[in-house]
């Protein structure tokens, strides 16, 4: 009732003497830490009527009322309230500074932000805080972002120990990943054990599987947002954590109070640092800084600068040196135009690296994709049932394909360096959300975006236009000879392409706890992921759109229902979703990657379908908290051959692709026993991933020759684990700022031994007899963090 009556509270005008309407906005702050609160939800009322909006990924909020003097209570979800004394005479600014709700937080771990808004046209989004991701228990002590959105409906992992994600049945190259707005390409650590986000210094993150709005685009299955904290305008905080493979540390404080402010963060691993007491000569190990500079010019400008530098590190004896990681830059520029407008301004840089030395072999590897931005966009507030967000967004590719170089005089392997290639993706977007009436909200939009392929670059001719030729004798296709080439000088334009990309969300509401919701969207990708995965090391190679690799389109239609129950304690989410996509790449037969001068000889396109039903419950308050998630889907392509003689690849007929998995179940619980003691559980099944095995065998020249028919004709055995976690607490002592908390973790718990690989062989002293290895990753596996902070 306390809470109810909090968010209520709104006393009408002592003195209106107009009933012009005008527009409140501002900004919503933590007040401990001066942060900016995004996306999330805020209660205001208005006239007697209660109003529900939701801040910007920049914390800003905006309202209409009548002239006149109020009493001003906002509430934020996992917040208190606010209370300010207001005179709108004219469009007003006003921010609202609002503190942890320190009642709740004796109670609740993962308070009321998971409350659906049931008016709002968004669906097929999940949001986490850093706080939600810090309970997840998860492979070797260390918070990963990544790792907790696998518990989450529609989404699966590539593989045990591993990064990469998939969403509803597409590659993990269709995700676009972001922090703080800027495209990240590699996102693991020691080849997916950790990934390359650092939750200490992120404050919440944002999943969009389906219902894009219009200002994303350039990937065809999912956008992830990551928002990275701002440092403290108020204070000097350090915060840092030690684990048995790897510690970090943040630190953040002001260098203007209330108006500069810093934040630095770093991780490293050390678990090479044991090798050295054997006689082993390897080394496995990883880095990365994060920082963020936030400058608070006036009411109307604020700048911001995002950095990330990240490194691993692999070495095997003097034979085998990988190194890859990523470089991440960003200078934003916000400005409150009007009090309806405010404006963003950035410019942004990656870079993935990605080098390999094979001294056995004798030669280095380099390769990597850089890119240039510069977005602008514009949020603006019509009146308090129509919102636009429109703008322009402009990036510029640098791809390396690679550079071989040989290791020594003697190596057999000649200098080449594969040209680079370059693109300019641009793209203008328009979207809108109207609340028609109490009843209908929409979220509607518009994006077209345009890529060219620029040169300089010398490019293949081939017969018929086809870089892949089909022999009818073998049945097979093979690398087709090309017939010439053709030069193409700098930034002269080798192909053009272009998509109008249109979104559409929909929100029925049926009472105030349900509604119904459907979304479309289309989707454009431009640039592709050539990647062989079973390799020792994962080769990651992208490539651009040309004159023979087309774009990806993906139209993807969801349908769902909502509801929030026994007062919001629970909340349901169950969706359905088709996606129909098309010029998905696969490899035909013996594709070899690594230096391949022509790497459209052996792509061939195809067309993909996917499809499923996903259930999210969750509890949202008491001591016991958590979800329940489910997803049964299928995620299917077929490439045909080009003409009626072509087999294609599966003779033509559908096959499951890498990412299909029928069964998808996590369940999650938190339960706070006591203010010292709390503890969280993490259950996972997934169906096998589908893979391709030898049906049986043939003897050719005195040689055993494995005979494979249908691609991805087996799945590998189910997957599944349980995972415990207890966090401890001390006891605070008042006059110290010190704070801890020991962190005690339990992977795998009966030590399944999932399979990552499975290997065929010939049984030793035998001709005839196979026999099975699997390999594994992770058995049990304990771990222990102290974290910190003062």
């Amino acid at each position: 009732m306390k809470k109810t009556l909090l968010l209520v509270s709104f006393l009408m005008s002592v003195a209106a003497f107009s009933q012009t309407k005008h527009t409140i906005s501002g900004t919503i702050f933590q007040k401990s830490t001066s942060q900016p609160i995004p996306t999330t939800n805020v209660s205001f009322l208005v006239n007697n009527i209660e109003t529900t909006t939701t801040t910007n990924e920049n914390g800003d909020y905006s309202i209409i009322a009548e002239s006149g003097t109020y009493q001003i209570s906002v509430y934020v979800d996992g917040y208190g309230y606010s209370t300010q004394k207001v005179n709108v005479k004219k469009d007003t600014k006003i921010n609202f500074y609002v503190a942890p709700d320190t009642e709740a937080l004796d109670e609740i771990v993962i308070n009321a932000t998971n409350k659906i808004n049931i008016r709002k046209p968004e669906m097929s989004v999940n949001k986490l805080t850093a706080a939600e991701i810090k309970k997840a228990p998860v492979v070797l002590g260390e918070t990963d972002i990544l790792k907790t959105i696998l518990l989450l409906p529609g989404v699966v992992n590539s593989g045990e120990g591993t990064s990469g994600f998939n969403v509803r049945g597409g590659g993990s190259d269709q995700n676009l990943l972001l922090l703080d707005q800027t495209s990240v390409y590699g996102s693991s650590h020691l080849y997916g054990f950790f990934s390359v986000f650092n939750n200490d210094a992120v404050s919440n993150i944002k999943l969009y599987k389906g219902g894009i709005p219009a200002r994303y685009g350039g990937r065809a299955s999912s956008v992830l947002e990551i928002n990275q904290k701002s440092g403290d305008f108020e204070d000097f905080k350090t915060t840092g954590g030690i684990g048995i493979l790897s510690s970090r540390l943040l630190a953040e404080g002001p260098v203007i109070k209330d108006k500069l402010s810093y934040l630095f963060a770093g991780r490293a691993s050390y678990a090479h640092l044991f090798l050295k007491l054997t006689d082993i000569e390897s080394a496995a190990y990883f880095y990365d800084l994060n920082t963020k500079w936030s400058y608070l010019l006036n009411d109307k400008n604020q700048f911001y600068f995002t950095g990330y530098f990240g490194r691993d590190i692999f070495k095997f004896n003097d034979n085998f040196d990988n190194k890859f990681g990523n470089t991440v830059a960003n200078l934003t520029w916000n400005s409150v135009l009007s009090n309806k407008i405010n404006s963003e301004a950035s410019v942004r840089y990656s870079d993935y690296y990605y080098g390999l030395t094979l001294n056995f072999v004798g030669f280095n590897w380099d390769s990597g994709i850089k890119n240039f931005e510069f977005n602008y966009k514009f949020n603006h507030n019509i009146n308090q049932k129509l919102s636009l967000k429109y703008g322009i967004n402009s990036l510029y590719y640098d791809f390396n394909p690679g550079l071989i170089e040989p290791t020594s005089i003697d190596s057999e392997i000649n200098r080449y360096q594969i040209p680079h290639k370059f693109a300019w993706e641009n793209a203008v977007f328009l979207e809108a959300e109207n609340d028609i009436n109490k009843f209908l909200s929409i979220n509607y939009g518009l994006r077209y975006s345009m890529f060219h392929r620029l040169g300089a670059e010398t490019i293949n001719l081939y017969a018929d236009n086809n870089p892949v030729a089909y022999d009818p004798q073998t049945d097979t296709y093979e690398k087709a000879v090309p017939i010439g080439t053709q030069f193409y000088g700098k930034n002269k334009v080798i192909s053009t392409f272009d998509n109008l990309e249109p979104r559409l969300a929909v929100s029925v509401k049926l009472t105030e706890d349900q509604s119904v919701k459907m979304s479309y969207n289309r989707m454009s990708q431009y640039v592709h992921l050539i990647s062989n995965t079973t390799a020792a090391t994962p080769l990651d190679i992208w490539e651009p759109s040309g004159p023979y690799i087309k774009p990806q389109i993906v139209d993807q239609y969801a349908v769902g229902y909502f509801q929030n129950f026994k007062e919001n304690e629970y909340s349901l989410e169950i969706e359905s979703y088709f996606k129909l996509g098309k010029n998905r790449l696969d490899y035909i037969d013996g594709a070899d990657l690594i230096g391949n001068r022509a790497i459209e000889q052996v792509l061939l396109n195809g067309k993909t379908e996917s499809y499923g039903l996903e259930f999210l419950l969750r509890k949202n308050t008491g001591k016991l908290t958590g979800w329940v998630a489910y997803t049964i889907a299928r995620s299917l392509q077929q490439t045909v051959g080009r003409t009626p003689e072509e087999t294609g690849i599966n003779n033509g007929e559908w096959y499951r692709t890498p990412h299909d998995r029928l069964h998808d179940l996590s369940v999650v619980a938190n339960y706070e026993y006591s203010k010292k003691w709390s503890f969280s559980a993490a259950f996972v099944l997934q169906s096998g991933r589908p893979v391709t095995y030898p049906d049986g065998k043939y003897e050719f020249l005195g040689f055993q020759v494995p005979n494979y028919n249908k691609r991805n004709n087996y799945s590998m055995p189910a997957f599944h684990h349980l995972d415990l976690s207890a966090t401890y607490t001390p006891s605070k002592n008042e006059n110290r700022k010190w704070q801890s908390e020991w962190v005690f973790g339990i992977y795998n718990v009966y030590n399944r031994k999932n399979a990552a690989s499975i290997s065929f062989r010939t049984v030793e002293g035998s001709n005839n007899l196979t026999e099975t290895t699997k390999l594994s990753i992770f058995g049990i596996v304990p771990s222990v963090t102290y974290n910190f902070k003062f």
